[in-house]
């Protein structure tokens, strides 16, 4: 398998209910995420296998649970998605529109925002995002990719750079 897939092999698992999705979303100290990296689907990555969530997540949360469930307000979606996941992880300078702050902002039609990817065609962009910055500069316009790349690996206070992790 290994050598088929060109040393690389992946798996989808389906671990969690409908109802355990909506109850976690429901509940106020449950945070958003991903674990899929991001992938452009013009880029070298584009043709391989992807979970729809690497391109949407939040767009299911705030087009599915959001506008069309009603399970929680959009604000509560935001927080989830912005200060409440910095702190988590312990980003003092991330989450917050404040002077100081890394200035990421993603500017939505909360009545258009969808995810459109799909297990059979993983590699859809999400809609109704119109601007997207990142460290204060523009890398969404009206839904097109600039080419600004601002963005860059982000480390939380338990990072331990490799020459001081113990052997």
């Amino acid at each position: 398998m290994l050598a088929e897939g060109g040393h690389r092999t992946d798996a989808v698992y389906f671990v969690m209910s409908e109802p355990d999705v909506q109850a976690a979303m429901q509940t106020w100290w449950v945070a958003v995420n991903t674990d899929f990296g991001g992938v452009a689907p013009d880029g070298p990555l584009g043709t391989q296998s992807a979970h729809p969530r690497a391109y949407g997540s939040f767009a299911r949360i705030l087009g599915h649970y959001v506008r069309e469930l009603k399970l929680f307000p959009l604000e509560f979606a935001v927080r989830k998605m912005t200060s409440l996941a910095a702190q988590r992880v312990g980003l003092r300078d991330r989450g917050l529109l404040a002077p100081g702050m890394a200035a990421d902002i993603t500017i939505f039609d909360p009545n258009t925002v969808a995810d459109r990817a799909t297990f059979e065609r993983p590699h859809q962009p999400s809609v109704g995002f119109a601007y997207v910055f990142v460290n204060g500069e523009k890398v969404l316009d009206h839904g097109k990719l600039t080419a600004a790349r601002p963005g860059r690996g982000l480390r939380g206070p338990g990072y331990v750079p490799p020459e001081r992790r113990r052997r």
